[in-house]
C-alpha cells in the first residue's frame, strides 16, 4: 500500500482580506474538493514547500484538522498557484480521494540503457517524460522504467512500449512518443564560389596605345 503522509490543515475565512492577512503570516489559502464537498482550509506556507517538488510527486496526504469535513481526508496535491515574482505558494489546490476509485495521474518514465543507435552516429532526443494512467490511489507509482538500450538510429519509444503493472491503466496515446533516436543532420559545406575573370589590365603609365585599325581608302 502506498504510503500516507500526514498534513495539519485548518479551516479558514474566504475573501482577498483574510488570504492576504493568512500569506503574511506564512499559511496558505487552500481548498479540498473531489469526493467530498468543497472545503475552504489552510495549510503551513512550510509544508507547501517542502512537499511541493518531484520527490512527492502524487504522493497521497492524510489530512489532520479540527474542521471535521476536513479531518482523515486522503488527497491528492492537484495544483499550486505560486506569485510570479517572489515564487512563494498562493493558493493549494487538494484532491480528495475515494481509496476505491480510480485516478488519472501523470507518472515519469526513467530510462535505462544506452541505444546502440549513438555508436551508429545517432542522437538520442527525450520527447515526453511523463505518460497519463487511470489507476487505484494506493496503488499510484512512483514511476515506470523503460529499456532503450536496443534504439537503433530511427526506432523510438513510444507511450506502448512501457511496461505498466497493476491495476494501472495507460490513458495517453499509445503512439504518443517518449524518446527517438536520430540521424545527426550532416553539416553541408556550400561550394567556393568561381572568382570573376580578371579585367583587362591597363596600358602601364607613358606606353602608347595600340594604333586604330586604319580606314579604307575613299573611292575614286
Amino acid at each position: 500500500m502506498k504510503n500516507r503522509i500526514e498534513l495539519n490543515v485548518e479551516a479558514r475565512q474566504t475573501g482577498k482580506g483574510n488570504s492576504r492577512e493568512l500569506r503574511v503570516n506564512r499559511q496558505v489559502p487552500a481548498v479540498i474538493y473531489g469526493a467530498i464537498s468543497p472545503v475552504n482550509v489552510t495549510v503551513s506556507e512550510k509544508d507547501v514547500v517542502k512537499y511541493n517538488t518531484r520527490a512527492y510527486e502524487n504522493a497521497l496526504f492524510n489530512l489532520k484538522s479540527g474542521e471535521k469535513s476536513a479531518n482523515g481526508i486522503v488527497v491528492l496535491v492537484k495544483k499550486v498557484d505560486v506569485h510570479p515574482v517572489s515564487r512563494r505558494p498562493q493558493h493549494v489546490d487538494f484532491y480528495a480521494l475515494d481509496l476505491k476509485k480510480a485516478v488519472r495521474v501523470n507518472v515519469e518514465v526513467r530510462l535505462e540503457g544506452k541505444p546502440v543507435g549513438l555508436s551508429e552516429g545517432g542522437m538520442l532526443n527525450v520527447v515526453n517524460r511523463q505518460i497519463e494512467i487511470e489507476v487505484l490511489p494506493t496503488e499510484i507509482p512512483e514511476f515506470f522504467t523503460a529499456d532503450i538500450s536496443n534504439l537503433a538510429v530511427g526506432d523510438a519509444l513510444h507511450a506502448s512500449d512501457v511496461k505498466i503493472t497493476g491495476s494501472a491503466k495507460l490513458i495517453s496515446s499509445g503512439d504518443t512518443t517518449i524518446a527517438v533516436v536520430s540521424a545527426q543532420e550532416e553539416e553541408v559545406v556550400a561550394a567556393p564560389v568561381a572568382a570573376a575573370p580578371a579585367a583587362a589590365a591597363a596600358p602601364a603609365a607613358g606606353a602608347k596605345a595600340a594604333p586604330a585599325a586604319a580606314k579604307p581608302a575613299a573611292k575614286k
